[in-house]
């Protein structure tokens, strides 16, 4: 079998990859709500100026939330690249993301996510578990 080690530093990696991705939604979703909120930023900062647009985003509690979580996934990302090889982190990370992306904008945002996204989905969960093992 594998050392001990190794096997804890895989669990390891992995759970900073799931809190990656679960940051990262989070973020994704909460800074998409907030600017569906906040509306158009262009058609705002030619009515209202930049400074109004400005005001507008860095009061919002979603996006100040999703900033959290962004900042989360991020510091997140960075230790599981002190525990894992890149070459397994950042594809595992991106593409659980685009996964969980998809769901959670379908439950949350209630946006049209069709089974040509959900079928790409399993085919880049398909190619993280072909990573993985």
């Amino acid at each position: 079998g594998r050392h001990r080690g190794t096997r804890m530093r895989d669990l390891y990696t992995w759970s900073a990859i799931i809190l990656v991705v679960l940051a990262s939604t989070a973020g994704d979703i909460l800074q998409a709500h907030a600017m569906k909120v906040i509306g158009d930023v262009g058609h705002l900062r030619r009515s209202h100026g930049i400074f109004y647009v400005v005001r507008r985003i860095l009061t919002s509690p979603s996006f100040m939330l999703g900033l959290f979580f962004m900042a989360l996934a991020f510091f997140s990302l960075l230790i599981a690249l002190s525990w894992g090889d890149v070459s397994l982190v950042v594809p595992a990370s991106a593409s659980l993301t685009f996964i969980t992306n998809a769901i959670a904008a379908k439950i949350f945002l209630k946006e049209d996510v069709d089974h040509r996204r959900f079928g790409a989905a399993l085919l880049v969960a398909a190619g993280v578990a072909l990573l993985a093992y």
